[in-house]
């Protein structure tokens, strides 16, 4: 049976927000040879908001309805996307970008197991083998006990950070379904992201390297990286996959994510020159094949439940 368009484009605009995403890892690396932590995802989302606003403006002007609830949800979605930028930037400071690629291919068991946990979509048992595969693999690329070369200086604690970035993220991806029956993707978009950067202000103080030393020693690669992350990992990327949600869904639009350690990890080797070894390799085979079975049981068990 033919997909209807509204589901070509949804998978089209969650496979670019996989892509973009992907080159993203790679672009905050960059960019924190330059900038604190803070200082990025703060500047990141600035600059995305001078590209979101006008465009809201320009296309919804007067046609967003808030409800008296709707400022509560969107601030807790605010602070998920303030904890998904910020604890994966904070981890790409201590694990390589290849490995934090692979190990964001967890995402759609986390987001699975989480789902069956708060809306109970889909029952537990038919997702935690799926996920202990999944994060055995990424156990696996956080590296202990090798060498910093290839998976950062402290592959542990950077992996921690990166996983609950993912967290953050996957907690963002179920909340943001059920506002967007109500709101367009690119209002919820726009405000989520406002509300990270107000909550991210004060961070400033605290960790800070261009406002301390100034920008001379900022390089032309670093300019680069962050435009990237501005225009195509924050504007185009999370409006493409806040759109594919809408929808597909959480669990369906989960599965792209797959997409990202692949695009990680070239573009990792090709322009940071990091290492993928045999554990790499591994770890995103077992990561992979804990999305499977999470796709697979879920699917038999929801049919199962049907008939």
């Amino acid at each position: 049976m033919s997909m209807s368009p509204s589901v070509l484009m949804s998978y089209a605009a969650l496979t670019t927000a996989a892509l973009v995403w992907g080159g993203s890892i790679v672009g905050q690396k960059i960019s924190l040879g330059s900038f604190s932590a803070v200082e990025v995802s703060v500047l990141r989302g600035v600059g995305a908001l001078c590209l979101l606003i006008p465009l809201w403006w320009w296309q919804e002007r007067g046609q967003a309805r808030w409800s008296s609830g709707d400022g509560l949800t969107l601030t807790a979605l605010g602070l998920a996307v303030l904890g998904n930028h910020l604890l994966t930037l904070f981890g790409l400071r201590y694990i390589g970008a290849a490995a934090a690629g692979v190990i964001i291919g967890a995402s759609p068991t986390i987001t699975a197991f989480l789902s069956s946990l708060l809306t109970r979509d889909v029952p537990f048992r038919a997702v935690w083998l799926g996920c202990m595969v999944s994060f055995v693999g990424v156990a696996l690329v956080s590296g202990i006990g090798r060498g910093a070369t290839v998976t950062g200086d402290r592959p542990v604690i950077g992996g921690t950070l990166v996983v609950l970035g993912l967290v953050s993220w996957a907690v963002y991806t179920i909340g943001s379904r059920q506002i967007m029956e109500r709101l367009s993707p690119l209002t919820v978009n726009w405000t989520t992201l406002l509300i990270s950067i107000v909550l991210q202000i004060p961070l400033l103080a605290m960790d800070q390297h261009v406002l301390a030393r100034g920008l001379a020693d900022v390089s032309g690669a670093a300019w680069a990286a962050l435009l990237y992350l501005i225009v195509f990992a924050t504007a185009v990327g999370q409006q493409a996959w806040l759109y594919g949600v809408r929808g597909v869904g959480p669990s369906r639009a989960g599965i792209f994510v797959n997409l990202i350690p692949v695009s990680a990890l070239l573009l990792s080797a090709v322009i940071l020159h990091d290492e993928i070894g045999l554990l790499e390799v591994l770890g995103i085979a077992l990561i992979f094949a804990g999305v499977w079975l999470v796709h697979r049981q879920s699917r038999v068990t929801l049919e199962e439940a049907t008939t």
